[in-house]
């Protein structure tokens, strides 16, 4: 079977930790990611603004900023269950054992928790998967595939994500 295929990339600034690591990724550290995401589709779109296109660029941007790039760029990216890091950004003035209950609930309801209102007034995005360059390829893939079949009427489909964390490195997830 034969597909028609658009690629989008953007970069972000990130930092993480990988909770479990037993090496120098334990430590907190920060990569440029590079995030590519590929759509397919059997046929081109044949009215609109999308005419004889999978998706339009623009919309692909569009989609990685509003999904990635703001939550996440120049912040940090956290595991939920990472106790003492969520410890070092959490506030003074708040109730660590209430605000890891904010961040669950968030997850559970959302996917992910956003805030600013960090020790440091860091971006924080915490998630329920450790930072990893696979669960990140993941966690967005799963983020931006419904916004893909909404945004092309069904006719295309998010077909991978791969997020490279140096240039050396790279990690995707795909759909079958």
């Amino acid at each position: 079977m034969t597909f028609f295929t658009v690629t989008r990339q953007i970069t972000i600034d990130a930092g993480h930790r990988v909770m479990t690591h037993d090496s120098k990724c334990r430590h907190l550290h920060g990569h440029s990611y590079r995030i590519e995401m590929t759509c397919c589709s059997k046929y081109l779109q044949t009215v609109g603004k999308q005419s004889a296109m999978v998706l339009d660029f623009s919309f692909l941007k569009e989609a990685m900023l509003t999904e990635i790039n703001v939550p996440c760029d120049h912040g940090f990216l956290a595991y939920f269950k990472d106790f003492e890091l969520l410890h070092m950004f959490c506030h003074k003035n708040i109730n660590i054992k209430e605000w890891i209950s904010t961040i669950e609930h968030a997850i559970n309801q959302d996917g992910y928790y956003l805030t600013s209102e960090t020790q440091m007034k860091t971006k924080l995005y915490v998630m329920n998967v450790n930072p990893t360059a696979e669960q990140l390829c993941r966690h967005w893939f799963e983020r931006l595939a419904p916004i893909v079949k909404s945004k092309s009427n069904s006719l295309a489909y998010l077909k991978k994500i791969v997020v490279w964390e140096t240039q050396n490195c790279r990690a995707t997830y795909h759909s079958s």
